[in-house]
């Protein structure tokens, strides 16, 4: 077979070929006449090596997933998001593709709009008539689309009519997320002409995040803190950036959900629970730092007598206790209950005083 077509650039190639009659597949139907398939076969130009994109997978002809089957077709599966200026048609009658597209990639076209209004003016004879004369010949620039101008919702958009599709999950919340809402676009945490991968690596969300949250900057530069500054956790562990379902963005359904996927041995369920603490995490925990121990809101005894009444210090004939057993009462609770989180083993005294 023919290949038509070099399909993207780097750092992955692939190579698409026509399909004249169409395949017949395992129901019996048959792919459209002119189909244009993607071949399994992929070459990645950083590793100068070849790769199959299923490796160790037998796909017989006939499956969806042959390159000649519908999840291998450009036309159904690409060229929306990878090529420019896509216009389908399809004949019906003669079960044929005759779509027309501009460029097979992605070009500047694709999110800058028309470059031929940018030179409707200009002619071979005016270029050639400037370079005699030394002057280099300008195309009317002011008739792309400004990017950098538009609303921030606008600039959003012009990355969403692709990046919103199928393959990319995490933007399905991206309209209703807090970014989207308080008007930060895709074009002020990407750089869009940096590289083919436009992602911010884990390593680099922490600099770029506090370049808006500086409070919470502040916060990790605490004496107790997560590992951020360290490079150990980052902030898309925790959170989604894009939007999700969660408050705060986070990537779980909860603080404690978020919070147990590091610290697992504090999920439970416990036979004897601390019930505030098994809801929230954040009913006691600062995640992002603390000025006290453990990430804690307040320190010891203080955090616990948010809640709990405490110990009595009058004895139940009039007198008080004493000093040193008033000290250790209201010193540091967990240096008695310390499964502070939850135990299944009873305390000494038969009840649940999370204490063993």
């Amino acid at each position: 077979y023919e290949v038509r077509y070099v399909f993207g650039y780097r750092p992955l190639q692939q190579y698409l070929v026509e399909f004249a009659d169409g395949a017949t597949l395992t129901d019996g139907s048959r792919m459209p006449k002119r189909s244009v398939q993607c071949l399994r076969l992929t070459w990645d130009t950083a590793g100068k090596r070849w790769f199959c994109q299923y490796p160790g997978e037998s796909v017989p002809a006939g499956d969806e997933l042959h390159w000649t089957g519908r999840l291998q077709n450009w036309d159904f599966m690409c060229a929306d998001c990878h090529s420019t200026n896509v216009r389908r048609a399809y004949d019906l009658e003669t079960n044929a593709h005759h779509t027309t597209f501009s460029e097979i990639d992605v070009s500047c076209e694709t999110c800058h709009g028309p470059g031929s209004l940018a030179i409707k003016d200009l002619s071979p004879e005016l270029v050639a008539k400037n370079d005699q004369l030394g002057i280099k010949t300008a195309c009317d620039f002011k008739t792309l689309i400004d990017l950098k101008n538009l609303p921030s919702t606008a600039q959003s958009l012009v990355c969403l009519k692709c990046h919103s599709a199928n393959a990319t999950f995490n933007l399905h919340n991206w309209n209703a997320g807090p970014h989207a809402v308080h008007e930060v676009s895709c074009f002020e945490c990407h750089d869009v002409h940096a590289s083919p991968d436009l992602k911010v690596t884990p390593l680099a969300s922490g600099s770029l995040c506090f370049g808006c949250h500086q409070s919470v900057q502040a916060q990790f530069s605490l004496s107790s803190h997560h590992p951020l500054k360290e490079g150990r956790v980052f902030c898309v562990d925790c959170h989604e950036p894009h939007g999700s379902f969660a408050g705060k963005d986070l990537l779980q359904d909860s603080s404690k959900e978020t919070c147990v996927q590091c610290h697992p041995e504090k999920q439970g369920p416990f036979l004897y629970e601390h019930a505030d603490v098994m809801e929230d995490c954040l009913n006691c925990h600062s995640p992002h730092g603390s000025i006290n121990n453990y990430l804690l809101n307040a320190r010891e005894p203080f955090l616990c007598l948010q809640c709990h009444v405490g110990h009595r210090i009058n004895r139940p004939e009039g007198g008080s206790v004493t000093f040193d057993t008033a000290r250790a009462f209201y010193t540091r609770c967990t240096d008695c209950h310390s499964r502070i989180h939850g135990t299944d083993v009873p305390s000494t005294s038969g009840q649940g005083r999370l204490t063993q």
